[in-house]
């Protein structure tokens, strides 16, 4: 039988530098396998190779967001099925041993079992743009963060005098205070000077970083206002969330079945948990856990401000929920509003 007989299924385990590929039978034989280097030119000598070998029915991908996202483009652009391929648990790799053939083969089963069936994100158009856009801000808002408590830090324990001094101000007060510290460079050795020193540094860094937040929500709310009107347009959706979701969803959200698929994207479906005669669920903690900050943040500003939530909230605490379940509930509710949402503003024609 020649190796043109074959349909194939492939799988590739990525990495920075290279991406090893194996390619199966229609069976589940090993083909063979081989190590291409990670750039435009080893793509194209990847998929050469799987082609060699007979046609190419699918190629399950590790990391299609991270090392494996180039590779995803490429085929996607050359009419490649791709699929996302989850890297191997624990329990699998103690079992099967870690290498990147075993990876690769793994992979490749995966997809021809039919247990990879996820369609990895384009990221290719707008959403891919907000997304980097908000790697900077959430970097930008955690070292804000981080710099407000270590400010705390430090007037917890600053000198008595220094501490009353800057005691009972508001944090915009304090900082603005802070950054404006004389220092006396002779007198450094002194532990209220130090730290006097040290707020400043400190301070000067939550400026920086504010208006670093500021410009980048200048450069992103307009983007997702122009991209997600139908969304920004729910209760309790704001920019930072609407980006969020969009960024979940990605440039393809038609990759999303249904909203029941969103859900359990978002981690927000609950999970069957049922033994014997017990029928119940339990929490979903995979999925997007962002996304699912998002959803909390919805369902948190609609109990305190929509009256239709808080009648759900009272009826729900009256059939002996807690608030957590309710919270819950709610999460998934909103989902099915985010997905029509995010479907009509993904239908909407695109302005140049």
């Amino acid at each position: 039988m020649t190796k043109n007989g074959h349909e194939v299924t492939a799988g590739v385990d990525t990495h920075g530098r290279t991406h090893h590929a194996a390619a199966l039978d229609g069976a589940g034989r090993l083909l063979g396998d081989q190590q291409f280097p990670a750039t435009a030119h080893g793509y194209r000598q990847l998929l050469a190779w799987l082609v060699g070998f007979g046609q190419l029915v699918a190629v399950g991908v590790e990391g299609t967001g991270t090392y494996g996202a180039g590779l995803a483009r490429f085929l996607s652009a050359q009419a490649v099925p791709v699929l996302e391929v989850d890297r191997p648990d624990r329990k699998t790799r103690r079992r099967q041993g870690k290498s990147d053939p075993i990876d690769a083969i793994s992979a490749a089963r995966a997809v021809l079992a039919g247990t990879a069936t996820g369609v990895p994100k384009t990221r290719t158009g707008p959403v891919e743009a907000v997304r980097a856009l908000r790697v900077a801000r959430r970097g930008a808002v955690k070292a804000r963060v981080a710099a407000l408590n270590q400010i705390h830090g430090l007037l917890a324990s600053a000198p008595e005098g220094l501490r009353a001094d800057l005691q009972g101000l508001r944090m915009r007060q304090l900082i603005a205070k802070a950054a404006a510290f004389r220092i006396d460079l002779d007198q450094l050795e002194r532990p209220a000077m130090a730290t006097k020193a040290a707020l400043r540094a400190v301070a000067r860094r939550v400026q920086d970083l504010d208006a670093e937040i500021a410009l980048a929500d200048e450069r992103l709310v307009p983007a997702v206002t122009r991209l997600a009107p139908t969304t920004l347009a729910l209760s309790g959706v704001g920019p930072q969330v609407a980006a969020q979701l969009m960024v979940t969803a990605g440039d393809n959200p038609e990759r999303l079945r249904s909203e029941a698929a969103l859900a359990h994207l978002c981690g927000a479906a609950p999970l069957p948990a049922s033994s014997g005669r017990t029928d119940r669920h339990r929490l979903n903690r995979g999925g997007d856990r962002h996304a699912n900050n998002a959803l909390h943040t919805i369902v948190l500003s609609r109990m305190r401000h929509d009256p239709t939530t808080q009648a759900y909230v009272a009826r729900r605490t009256k059939d002996g929920l807690s608030k957590k379940e309710i919270m819950r509930c709610l999460k998934r509710y909103v989902v099915r509003e985010v997905h029509a949402a995010l479907i009509a503003d993904f239908s909407r024609p695109k302005g140049p």
